[in-house]
């Protein structure tokens, strides 16, 4: 299908971005690596005056530590997420789930800050960057602000960057001493997760001292597994890891489509949480 008519621009700089995309306000869509928008576009779901493309501003691609920080630039692609020493050391979850999405042609073009403003609840990342505690940094007329990134996704395809405002960088704390494991199912291999399960553990003496649970196309925002958190503090074998999962979807508002109806959902995300956590842990 043919895409709607539209004014196209390339800035140089984020300040130029910015500006422009502050003159076009609710009309203009940024295009990073355009494997969220060029479907849209094709699809006539999205009808922008002004496509922005940011994919040659310099400097953000970049990826180092600041301190106790990871700082991933927005425009780095998932194969340069995945492959990354400085991803893999401290961030491993986000680099072994970033190599579950799609295909290698959409992983090579794909960015992780273009994946993360997209705020599709079925995408594998966001849920990734909300079960690391991780930090949004975005740059509009009035300088920088960082977004906890359990305030970033607001709703269905919706994040909390305003019209004018351009994200620039994530902010990930180094995971050190944390086990990890994604878990997602989908029917088919490339195809969207219909549930999806990002585990983080921390282990003590034995057994579970902390954990994180992130979920995965469970609502219209990626979600945190609180309840299932807070009953695997403590945890000491599969046993106990299988009783917190049986709370995972608590709190969760599942969709119904053509893949699952919402109960079908909420099992899945107990199943799913068993595995990734055990795996996460070491018990499996």
């Amino acid at each position: 299908m043919i895409p709607p008519a539209f004014e196209y621009a390339r800035p140089e700089s984020v300040e130029e971005a910015v500006r422009l995309l502050g003159e076009a306000g609710d009309e203009a869509k940024v295009l990073a690596g355009g494997q969220s928008l060029l479907p849209l576009l094709r699809l006539r779901l999205a009808f922008p005056e002004l496509v922005v493309d940011v994919g040659r501003i310099p400097g953000l691609r970049e990826v180092r530590e600041d301190g106790d920080m990871l700082v991933i630039g927005a425009l780095t692609t998932h194969h340069e997420v995945i492959h990354d020493p400085l991803v893999r050391r401290h961030a491993g979850l986000l680099a072994e789930a970033t190599a579950t999405v799609a295909d290698p042609a959409v992983r090579h073009r794909g960015t992780l800050g273009g994946a993360l403003a997209h705020a599709d609840p079925a995408g594998d990342l966001p849920a990734i960057v909300l079960a690391l505690d991780g930090e949004l940094v975005a740059v509009g007329p009035g300088g920088r602000r960082t977004l906890p990134a359990r305030e970033f996704f607001v709703g269905y395809l919706q994040s909390a960057l305003a019209p004018d405002e351009l994200l620039v960088e994530v902010r990930l704390p180094k995971a050190a001493g944390w086990g990890f494991h994604y878990e997602k199912f989908h029917r088919v291999a490339q195809s969207w997760a219909i549930v999806g399960v990002a585990a983080l553990v921390r282990r003590e003496n034995g057994h579970i001292a902390e954990a994180r649970v992130g979920l995965t196309n469970m609502g219209a925002t990626p979600l945190r597994a609180a309840a299932a958190e807070a009953a695997l503090a403590g945890a000491d074998g599969p046993e106990a890891v299988a009783r917190a999962a049986r709370s995972a979807a608590e709190g969760a508002r599942p969709g119904r489509d053509a893949s699952a109806a919402p109960d079908y959902r909420a099992h899945l995300a107990e199943v799913l949480t068993k595995r990734a956590v055990l795996a996460a842990a070491g018990m499996g």
